[in-house]
């Protein structure tokens, strides 16, 4: 069975990760599917809209370091750049919907995200400094930009796990939703975004989103240094304290 499951439904593609013995936990295969998906769907006129969702109980645990340790070379063609930067240039909107644990790339997946639910037990967390690393997928900018620069550095800088409702208060989810309701919820809304006028919707998109390339400056920046730090002795004594759990 596919770590990633794909289902087209009245114009949403629906995107969910399928790894639970791994809490979701996302490999470079994992990733180059994600990437295939995202980019057969914008070439289909009739997807619309994108979501994304894990199972009930974790939407994604983030990297797999094992597996991303072994494929540390993050240049163009790697799959999780690939991705990211996927993501980055998608015209069509993207729904998600988070139950469980959202880490590393859970969390900054979102910020790429234009309607994003959660349900009560969402818990979020950006451990990339607890790992000796820096953030990716432009974090580093977007999410100052989001909740405030103060807000941003505890979240980054301590890496601490937060509920949902704090990510709502920090506008970073659009709602809470009951557990039992969350995904069929996501699903409507999406489904709301794929019945809207599609060039029209695009374009408002884009006018909402006028700083891409300062964002895509910064990812690179951020892949940089993430390249860097993963080289260092400090990341190499957290991995292996991590890995030993």
């Amino acid at each position: 069975m596919s770590h990633i499951q794909v289902q087209d439904d009245q114009g949403v593609r629906i995107i969910s990760f399928n790894r639970p013995d791994k809490r979701n936990a996302l490999d470079l295969n994992m990733y180059k599917r994600l990437t295939e998906y995202l980019i057969e769907g914008e070439a289909d006129n009739d997807i619309r809209a994108f979501m994304l969702h894990g199972q009930d109980n974790c939407f994604t645990s983030g990297n797999d370091v094992a597996d991303f340790l072994k494929n540390s070379d993050l240049g163009p063609n790697h799959p999780a750049v690939r991705f990211l930067f996927c993501l980055l240039e998608l015209k069509k909107p993207l729904v998600a919907a988070v139950s469980g644990a959202a880490v590393g790339i859970g969390t900054t997946v979102l910020l790429h995200c234009d309607l994003v639910y959660a349900d009560n037990t969402a818990k979020f967390q950006l451990p990339f400094v607890n790992l000796a690393l820096v953030p990716e997928a432009g974090a580093s900018l977007l999410l100052p930009e989001l909740v405030g620069y103060q807000k941003a550095a505890e979240l980054l800088l301590l890496g601490e796990s937060f509920n949902a409702e704090t990510a709502h208060r920090l506008n970073m989810i659009n709602e809470i939703v009951a557990h039992e309701d969350l995904l069929s919820y996501a699903l409507s809304q999406a489904k709301k975004l794929a019945n809207q006028p599609p060039q029209a919707l695009q374009i408002t998109r884009q006018l909402m989103r006028p700083h891409k390339n300062r964002v895509q400056h910064q990812m690179h920046q951020e892949l940089e240094q993430f390249s860097a730090r993963l080289k260092s002795d400090e990341a190499k004594s957290r991995f292996q304290a991590f890995l030993k759990k």
